[in-house]
C-alpha cells in the first residue's frame, strides 16, 4: 500500500489522507454483501431500485417479488406483456442478465429467511398491509407514503436529518419488531429539505412559499400525466403533493424528541404542478430567513452543505448535496438532472426577494427519480449497514 512519509519533529509520520483511501477500499472489498429483497420489483420505482442494487458493492439481489399475476415468472417474463411481447421496462439501464433470470416471487406470502433488508416499492394501499409484515423480521426501506407520518417513523433524507435513525430502536421495541420500517419523503420534498438545511442551521427559518415544476415519471402511470394530457401543456394541481410537502418538511427538519418528532415550527406553503418533462422536479422556493444574511453567504452555506455526509464515503453518495450554479439559466433538467448520478440537488438564480422580510428567493432541480426515490432509498440503506442498523 502507497503511503506519504512526513517528518514532524522528528518523528517519521504516515499521511492520513493517503492511508484511509487503500484502507477503506480494503474494508469494502472484505465486507459481506448483503442479501437484499425487491418487492413492487416489476413496477417503474421497483425497476428503479433493481437498476441502482444490480451492481451494487454492499449489497446482493437475492429476492423479487411482485403481485400474484407475475409470481412463478422468471423477472425477464414478468416485465414483457403476454399479448403484446413488448417489454414494459421504464429505465434507461438495462436489467443485467443475473437479474432476468431471478423468479419473482407473489409478495403477500414472500418467506424472507436469509434476506437482510427490503426495499418496497409498492403503492401506499399495498405497502399499509404488506410492510408490517416484513418488519417482524426484516428491515423496509419503503418509497410509499404509508407510514411516513407516524410518530416512531423516521423520514430519513441522506445528509439532512440521519440523527432521525434513533427512532428506529424505539419502533423496534413498540411494535415488537425485529426489523422496522423508514419511508422516503415524497420526491418533491427531497430537494426542498436539502436546501432548507443550511438554511434553518446557518440563519433560521420564517416561512417557506414553493412553486414545483414535476416531471412526469413522478406519476409512473397515473391519469393526468398521458401524452394527450402533458404535452404542450402544464397539469396545475397533484392531488395530495401540497400537502404532503409541508407535512414532511415539517417533520424531516424538525427535532428529535421523547418518543417522537417535535416539527419545525415554520410554515410551508407550497403549489405543486406537473410540467411536460419527463424526469427532474424544478422547484421556485422563496424562505423567509431569521437573521439577515448577502447573497454571497447564502450562496457559501448552500456549497458548503453536507460535507461530514460526503466524507462517509458511501457508494451511492453524491460529491456535493448541492450544487450551486452562477449561471442564471441554470439549473435545468435536460442539462443538470443526471450530474453526480442524479444524486446532488442543483440551485441557481440566488437572489433577494423584498416581499418577504429577510427574504431570498432561488430555483432548484432534484432528480425524483434517483436522488427522490429508488437510489435515494439505496443510500439510505447504505447509511444504515454503515450505522449497524441493518
Amino acid at each position: 500500500m502507497l503511503v506519504e512519509l512526513r517528518e514532524i519533529d522528528n518523528a517519521r509520520v504516515i499521511s492520513l489522507t493517503m492511508f484511509v483511501a487503500p484502507l477503506n477500499t480494503a474494508l469494502e472489498g472484505s465486507r459481506m454483501k448483503k442479501r437484499v429483497a425487491v418487492v413492487g420489483a416489476t413496477g417503474i420505482a421497483g425497476q428503479q431500485a433493481v437498476v441502482a442494487l444490480q451492481d451494487h458493492p454492499w449489497f446482493d439481489i437475492a429476492l423479487l417479488a411482485a403481485s400474484e399475476r407475475s409470481a412463478g415468472k422468471t423477472y425477464a417474463d414478468a416485465i414483457r406483456d403476454e399479448k403484446t411481447g413488448a417489454r414494459r421496462w421504464w429505465c434507461a439501464q438495462e436489467p443485467s442478465d443475473k437479474v432476468l433470470r431471478l423468479p419473482v416471487h407473489n409478495a403477500a406470502t414472500l418467506n424472507l429467511r436469509g434476506i437482510d433488508v427490503v426495499f418496497s416499492c409498492v403503492e401506499s394501499d399495498v405497502a399499509r398491509i404488506l410492510e408490517p409484515e416484513f418488519a417482524r423480521t426484516t428491515p423496509v426501506i419503503s418509497t410509499a407514503s404509508a407510514f411516513r407520518y407516524e410518530d416512531d417513523v423516521p423520514i430519513l433524507v441522506p445528509g439532512v436529518n440521519l440523527e432521525h435513525a434513533h427512532l428506529l430502536e424505539i419502533q423496534r421495541k413498540r411494535r415488537g419488531w425485529q426489523g422496522f420500517i423508514t419511508p422516503l419523503p415524497n420526491c418533491t420534498t427531497t430537494g426542498l429539505v436539502i436546501t432548507l438545511k443550511p438554511l434553518l442551521d446557518c440563519f433560521g427559518i420564517e416561512r417557506v412559499l414553493m412553486t414545483s415544476l414535476q416531471g412526469i415519471s413522478g406519476a409512473g402511470r397515473s391519469p393526468g400525466v398521458l401524452a394527450l394530457d402533458i404535452v404542450d401543456n402544464i397539469i396545475p394541481y397533484i392531488v395530495g403533493e401540497e400537502e404532503k410537502v409541508a407535512r414532511e418538511t415539517g417533520k424531516i427538519l424538525g427535532r428529535l424528541v421523547e418518543g417522537g418528532i417535535a416539527a419545525a415550527p415554520f410554515p410551508v406553503s407550497a403549489t405543486c404542478t406537473r410540467a411536460s418533462v419527463i424526469e427532474g422536479h424544478t422547484e421556485s422556493v422563496f424562505v423567509s430567513l431569521e437573521r439577515a444574511t448577502s447573497v454571497g453567504e447564502f450562496a457559501a452555506r448552500l456549497r458548503e452543505f453536507g460535507q461530514d455526509f460526503i466524507r462517509l464515503g458511501l457508494p451511492s453518495a453524491p460529491q456535493r448535496m448541492i450544487t450551486v450554479h452562477d449561471d442564471p439559466f441554470r439549473p435545468q433538467p435536460r442539462l443538470d438532472r443526471d450530474a453526480d448520478g442524479g444524486m446532488t440537488t442543483h440551485v441557481g438564480r440566488i437572489r433577494e426577494d423584498a416581499a418577504l422580510p429577510r427574504g431570498f428567493k432561488y430555483v432548484l432541480l432534484s432528480h425524483n427519480t434517483k436522488m427522490g426515490a429508488a437510489k435515494g432509498a439505496v443510500l439510505i440503506a447504505e447509511y444504515l449497514a454503515a450505522e449497524n442498523y441493518l
